[in-house]
């Protein structure tokens, strides 16, 4: 019996890690797509194109909600809340599926 318990629980860490490798990849393309920005990539570039077509939606509704003035401070604060959110929520849920 304890040999079940065992993979079972070893099933969920896994899980678990899973969950949160993914929230790290997500807030990964978030603040790649940050530092491209502030660092003045080639939009024309198609990596710059696949990255913004993985960072936008991915942002959900964090761009646009706080106007700064500033256009590399609005990026940098729109798509950072939406990196810590990925953190955070993917965090929970990986906490939530290991118990």
């Amino acid at each position: 019996m304890s040999r079940w318990r065992t993979s079972t629980r070893s099933g969920s860490y896994t899980a678990a890690r899973v969950i949160s490798g993914v929230g790290a990849v997500f807030a990964l393309i978030e603040v790649l797509y940050i530092l491209m920005i502030l660092f003045g990539a080639n939009q024309a570039n198609a990596f710059f194109r696949f990255i913004q077509q993985l960072a936008e939606p991915l942002a959900l509704f964090f761009p646009g909600l706080f106007q700064l003035g500033n256009p590399n401070l609005d990026v940098i604060v729109n798509y950072g809340l939406a990196a810590v959110f990925w953190l955070v929520v993917t965090g929970i849920l990986a906490r939530v599926v290991a118990r």
